[in-house]
């Protein structure tokens, strides 16, 4: 537990364009070394090739399903028990599950090679707004080790 005073949380600014909480999450996730035109022109673009594949669709729509899709409800923390670790199941808050879900779909995007940033984040997120793709495997496989360590439930507090 930290000795200095707790960390006040700081309200993400929605984006100028879309006026979305969610888009100005995604930018300060895809935003590199303070470089925050660079990724709002990364973030509009995947939006434009969201458009171009489904133009009757809204990209705003897809990004939250495919963000919710990708949320892990649980996770494993370690707990130290009387000198063993254990991995310990519990609720995500929902504020970490979305940040979770905007890094797994950002962190698999950028691992793509070979293609735009615009284009492979584009492909992350339909992948996760259908229910596949990496980021859905990453929390399928959270979920796994959360189910698998159930029995250490009773350690959380």
């Amino acid at each position: 537990m930290s000795r200095r005073r707790q960390a006040t949380r700081r309200i993400v600014i929605e984006d100028a364009k879309y006026h979305s909480v969610l888009v100005g999450r995604l930018i300060n996730t895809v935003m590199c070394s303070g470089k925050k035109a660079t990724a709002q022109k990364i973030v509009y673009g995947t939006f434009d090739s969201l458009l171009e594949k489904n133009p009757q669709s809204n990209p705003l729509e897809i990004l939250q399903r495919a963000v919710d899709n990708a949320k892990p409800r649980l996770e494993v923390k370690p707990r130290r028990v009387g000198g063993a670790t254990y991995q310990v199941p519990v609720e995500a808050h929902p504020d970490r599950q979305t940040a979770l879900a905007l890094r797994w779909l950002v962190d698999y995007a950028d691992a793509r090679k070979g293609s735009p940033m615009m284009q492979s984040l584009a492909t992350e997120i339909m992948d996760a707004f259908q229910g596949q793709g990496s980021a859905i495997r990453k929390r399928d496989e959270v979920h796994k080790m959360a189910q698998a360590n159930k029995a250490f439930a009773h350690f959380r507090w």
